[in-house]
């Protein structure tokens, strides 16, 4: 009886004006009865009285790919087994409806890129040209995503979500190489109706539509991965080719009866997603498609380290009082420098300053675990200041937040689950808070914060303005929530009578605010002792080497080439070495104070180097040169601390580094330029596998002695290592 109602029901709907949120509130996403199926497909995609657009077309057929439609169109019908007079009609509907879409739209058709597929459903349907139509044109406009082709920025943004939701899985496919578009490009092109049943599809289709929800289809493919992870993870060791096989017909198993649990899944992960990822995605990937727009720019997201999330999404998710159960929270990890830290900062934030990874690698990892047990702590506490999903936070500026990224690469490298990071980073907090900052960062200096320095702000001075200068382009929910701030946190014992407005959202706003020195109180005292010892070593980073005489290692040494006393041994053994760097950064700055001492007495050596920095070259025509054996994207690591983008080439001779300029990204600088004959060893910190040293020198007698280095961080750093070593001995 139960069933039979909820049909009655949603055939009245339909005989009213009733709209997607009525259909889905009377179904909740069961499948629909083939008699009512076009009905609710035609208020999902608001198509219902949508006019007949079919009748603009002249019926011509000239297109200049019309040949390999027409035959595209005549091929797809001929696997469908209709009767010999059925397909000719079939056929001439299908070559129409494209054809005048291509028109319409000012589009040119492909082969392969997943149309004909897509209007297999509709064809199932039996209806009039018209409105099989506008339902392709609809479900193009509002679920197709833009840039589905090779290398595009929609397969850019699922693989960020699957690293975020299973790195391992990730991990396993970059490591072969392969990226989204090679098995995932029809899932997406045609809503899965290319490598689904029709039943399964049409079913599919049914929720789908119910959900109105475009970036639905990433959450459905990233379920049809993780279902098939452990058979994936099996297959590490199979080819290339056998792997892409397999997970391009891994939609082929899904049954009609799995298409509930299959979308109920995927939204149990959109939950698990957050929502400003989506949001910003979303007019991006997604609306009217059209020729002559261009490509869709992904630059952005190609570039993503992690997941990216909103200032916005950031500070409002703290003050959730009852959350979802699986909704996102988050744990904020600052890994600004401790002066910047101590200068300003969210409440709920722990601290992990990204410097000591590379300066105090025991000490970062103490305080990696100190915030695993402060994350723990505060889940426990059920503190709004503690959540899963861990929240990295920079400086917002790009060379000081290239640590920050190594420390993020360093978590996902664990396989670190709901791993993002903060777009803008503190500079995005900064702006968010406007003028209320001082009142809702704690410890804000402005005489010390680098941003307030920068922006000559005026504290107390009641300038209104003064922050307008700088605005980035920020969602205008930050706008808003940033003028609540002002009026929600008056510090001292003024109250006002007022009551608050816009539906109680006032009282809302302030308890927003209010989090920022309440509400990571549990976390602080549950962590205090491990939070003593980080700003121990946060204060005194060579405390630990303090009680320690550092000894030389027996086999090497650091000296300048005015020392150089003897030749070059004859006849003796390659001293060239791959090895683990088991010394601390005071062996590179041992390197410096060399390198400034001969800098100091050559001149000729010093004019040397000065050419060469000064030589500048285009990027492309020198990564094409026809010495270059092979060329690698990297990071030069500098004794400052900052890092700088680069590529490092290899010829037969020769290691060559080249800097990006920041003025002109198709520009570089030589800065390396190294005869593979010169480098004695190469190391790989032991916590770090992809930050590399060449260290350069000659032997003498038993030792060897190192004149300079380079440090890199390297994606892949073996493949480098392999390719340099073994021209390295070839000359040997």
């Amino acid at each position: 009886m139960e069933d039979g109602l909820w049909l009655i029901e949603l055939e009245s709907a339909l005989q009213d004006d009733c709209t997607v949120d009525d259909i889905y509130a009377i179904c909740h996403g069961k499948a629909l009865p083939e008699a009512l199926r076009l009905d609710v497909w035609q208020v999902c995609l608001g198509v219902r009285n949508k006019p007949d657009q079919m009748a603009q077309f002249n019926e011509i057929y000239d297109l200049p790919f019309q040949a390999q439609l027409r035959t595209d169109c005549e091929e797809f019908v001929n696997k469908l087994g209709n009767e010999d007079e059925d397909k000719v009609s079939v056929v001439c509907d299908l070559e129409s409806i494209l054809t005048f879409y291509c028109k319409n739209r000012n589009l040119a058709y492909e082969p392969n890129n997943g149309w004909v597929e897509l209007m297999l459903p509709l064809l199932s349907l039996k209806l009039i040209r018209s409105d099989t139509y506008n339902l392709f044109e609809a479900i193009r406009d509002t679920y197709i995503p833009k840039g589905c082709a090779k290398n595009g920025a929609v397969f850019n943004v699922f693989r960020l979500l699957l690293l975020y939701h299973d790195p391992e899985l990730c991990t396993i496919l970059d490591t072969k190489r392969i990226t989204p578009d090679c098995y995932a490009m029809g899932w997406f092109q045609t809503l899965f109706a290319s490598t689904c049943t029709l039943p399964v599809v049409l079913s599919m289709w049914d929720l789908y539509f119910q959900q109105s929800d475009p970036f639905h289809v990433f959450f459905l493919s990233l379920i049809v991965l993780i279902n098939q992870r452990d058979q994936i993870l099996a297959m590490k060791t199979s080819s290339k080719e056998e792997l892409i096989s397999f997970l391009v017909n891994m939609p082929c198993n899904i049954e009609a009866d799995d298409v509930l649990d299959f979308c109920s899944l995927a939204q149990y992960y959109s939950v698990k997603t957050p929502a400003s990822f989506k949001r910003d995605l979303l007019q991006v990937l997604f609306g009217v498609q059209r020729g002559g727009s261009g490509k869709l720019e992904g630059t952005v997201v190609s570039q993503a380290l992690c997941l990216p999330v909103a200032v916005n999404e950031l500070i409002e998710n703290a003050s959730i009082q009852s959350p979802h159960p699986e909704a996102v929270r988050f744990f904020l990890v600052d890994c600004r420098p401790a002066e910047q830290y101590n200068s300003g900062h969210l409440s709920t934030a722990f601290h992990l300053d990204s410097n000591l990874m590379l300066q105090e690698p025991e000490a970062f990892q103490t305080a990696v675990q100190g915030l695993l047990r402060s994350q723990r702590n505060a889940i426990d506490a059920n503190s709004n200041a503690g959540g899963e999903h861990l929240c990295f936070l920079g400086s917002g500026r790009l060379e000081e937040d290239q640590y920050t990224h190594m420390v993020v690469a360093s978590f996902l490298q664990k396989n670190t689950k709901y791993v993002s990071l903060l777009t803008g980073g503190y500079e995005a907090i900064h702006e968010y808070f406007g003028e209320s900052m001082v009142d809702c960062l704690e410890d804000h200096d402005p005489l010390k914060c680098l941003l307030c320095n920068k922006e000559q702000l005026q504290y107390g001075g009641g300038k209104a303005n003064a922050n307008n200068n700088n605005k980035k382009a920020l969602n205008s929910g930050a706008n808003s929530a940033s003028s609540s701030a002002t009026n929600s946190l008056k510090r001292g014992n003024q109250r006002s009578g007022h009551t608050a407005n816009n539906n109680g959202t006032a009282g809302d706003r302030k308890s927003t605010i209010d989090l920022f020195s309440k509400l990571s109180l549990a976390m602080k005292t549950k962590s205090a002792e491990v939070k003593e010892k980080l700003i121990d070593y946060i204060s005194n980073p060579n405390a630990t080497d303090a009680g320690s005489s550092r000894t030389g290692n027996g086999g090497e040494k650091h000296v300048s080439r005015n020392d150089r006393n003897g030749k070059r041994y004859r006849n003796v053994p390659p001293v060239f070495s791959i090895g683990e760097d088991h010394e601390d950064d005071d062996e590179l700055n041992s390197a410096a104070s060399e390198s400034s001492s001969l800098a100091r007495g050559s001149k000729a050596n010093s004019q040397q180097q000065s050419d060469l920095t000064e030589e500048i070259v285009s990027i492309q025509s020198f990564l094409k040169g026809p010495d270059v054996i092979r060329y690698f994207k990297c990071q030069e690591v500098h004794l400052n601390g900052y890092m700088y983008d680069s590529y490092l080439l290899v010829t037969a001779t020769h290691m060559i580094v080249l800097r990006e300029l920041e003025t002109r990204r198709d520009r570089a600088r030589i800065i390396v330029r190294r005869l593979l004959q010169s480098i004695v060893k190469i190391t790989a910190k032991k916590r770090h596998r992809d930050l590399i040293t060449f260290k350069y020198g000659y032997p003498e007698e038993e030792n060897v002695v190192i004149t300079d280095m380079d440090r890199f961080l390297i994606p892949n750093a073996s493949e480098v290592t392999e390719l340099i070593s073994r021209h390295i001995i070839k000359q040997t």
